[in-house]
């Protein structure tokens, strides 16, 4: 029976690709699946567009090209990755270069369609609200400010793509499964109408998609994660998968880190709200029904995905402009060095008041006790550090406002609690943008989506 091997990529914008050279060198890869956009990636991008036109897509996606090809082309191993993010034609072009400028060819194609943010008001024209898909709230409130608005594209352009040839696939804001699953439908000939097959192949995209994290890591509690063997080389996940939709989940040879069951079932229940019905733009996945079996030697089986028809509507989401985050930072050392932290974010708030800072939301936190804890930090244990940090955040919609937060700070250094012992320095004020998650019918959407491939 036929099978195809995909190797899982990066995680998210920033991640390391030196595990991607082991499912290269000696994992018998054919396919890798790249996920370079987590949730608010898109609101990165838009800030490195503001600043460049010529920017949007994620920028280690040439560094990480150029180093993993001469590995990847002599195996024949293909690329797909969303790296496009808000300009895929960028990303081909700046990737196109570092290609011709080394001599090497690939044929990279390119899948847009997914910016919708000049069809706003002819998706509302055609009967879609665009409410918040959260709230409910009107979208009229923030349409002014709206800066991008991209569609989660299923695995069908992905697919096209690569009947045409493509060695290098270059997405914008695809679903992250759908990076896996275009090459399996491509490879294994699947219908587009095969639901519990796409169901399977939504499994595999789903725990590939994080890199490291099927394979060992951020795994466990109470030091389970640290019986993970060697993290310095953990291998990323690579799945074999058959025709009639089983993967077998392993990694690559002496590399770190471990597949097993619990690794790959906390990946399973990773970002699903509702284990019956994960939606995909291309099927709904019921993961109740699925059998992992654990055959040791960092090998599990997969079977058992039951599959749904796919969604009448496609998730979009937008970005827009809301305002300003002014930020401060200052610590202290023991004794009480939580309480002195406590008494400069009272002076701080004093002074936001007296001078008349508009200020609309406020955040404070306690580096050391509650900065990643929040409500859940055992008081107790507060008045025992040994150092704090105090960091203020505020969001205004004056970005002069914002610049002044951060200049309340440095006086305490030498006018407030003992004894100060470090500030970070006035930090600029930085744009704040909010998402906004809606829907939209897919065929108001699919019918504009583009695949052009492009030889180097």
């Amino acid at each position: 029976m036929k099978s195809v091997r995909i190797g899982a990529g990066l995680g998210f914008y920033g991640d390391s690709w030196r595990p991607v050279r082991a499912s290269l060198e000696r994992g018998g890869v054919q396919y890798i699946a790249s996920d370079h956009l987590a949730e608010l990636t898109l609101a990165i991008l838009q800030k490195d567009r503001q600043k460049d036109p010529a920017a949007g897509y994620a920028r280690d996606l040439v560094p990480m090209l150029v180093d993993l090809w001469p590995l990847a082309a002599p195996r024949g191993v293909k690329f797909v990755l969303n790296a496009g993010g808000l300009n895929p034609l960028g990303a081909r072009a700046a990737l196109a270069a570092a290609f011709a400028a080394r001599g090497w060819k690939a044929r990279i194609a390119t899948v847009s369609g997914d910016d919708v943010a000049q069809r706003l008001d002819e998706l509302r024209a055609a009967g879609e609200p665009l409410a918040h898909m959260d709230s409910g709230a009107d979208i009229a409130g923030v349409r002014a400010r709206l800066l991008f608005a991209n569609a989660y594209l299923g695995a069908q352009p992905i697919a096209e793509a690569l009947a045409r040839g493509a060695d290098i696939v270059l997405t914008g804001r695809a679903a992250d499964a759908a990076l896996a699953l275009g090459p399996l439908v491509h490879e294994l000939g699947w219908r587009w109408d095969e639901w519990d097959k796409l169901a399977q192949g939504l499994t595999v995209g789903h725990l590939l998609e994080c890199s490291g994290q099927a394979s060992g890591g951020n795994f466990g509690s109470a030091l389970e994660w640290a019986k993970i063997p060697d993290l310095l080389h953990l291998g990323y996940p690579i799945a074999e998968v058959t025709a009639d939709g089983a993967a077998l989940f392993t990694k690559a040879p002496a590399t770190g880190g471990r597949v097993s069951f619990d690794t790959l079932r906390q990946q399973l229940l990773y970002e699903v709200h509702d284990p019956h019905a994960y939606v995909s733009p291309d099927v709904v996945l019921d993961i109740g029904s699925l059998r992992l079996d654990d055959l040791g030697g960092d090998r599990v089986r997969v079977t058992g995905a039951g599959g749904a028809p796919r969604p009448a509507k496609l998730k979009i989401v937008a970005g827009y402009h809301d305002g300003w985050m002014g930020t401060g930072m200052i610590g202290f050392s023991w004794p009480d060095a939580y309480r002195k932290c406590a008494a400069s974010a009272a002076i701080i708030e004093a002074l936001v008041t007296e001078n008349r800072l508009p200020v609309e939301e406020t955040n404070v936190e306690y580096v050391g006790y509650d900065s990643l804890l929040g409500a859940n930090a055992d008081p107790t244990y507060r008045e025992q550090l040994n150092e704090c940090f105090l960091r203020m955040t505020v969001r205004t919609q004056d970005r002069h406002a914002a610049e002044a937060f951060g200049r309340l700070f440095p006086w305490l250094g030498l006018s407030g609690p003992p004894y100060a012992g470090g500030f970070h320095g006035i930090e600029r004020a930085k744009e704040l943008l909010g998402i906004w998650p809606t829907l939209a019918a897919r065929e108001l959407i699919e019918p504009r989506v583009a695949v052009s491939v492009e030889d180097v």
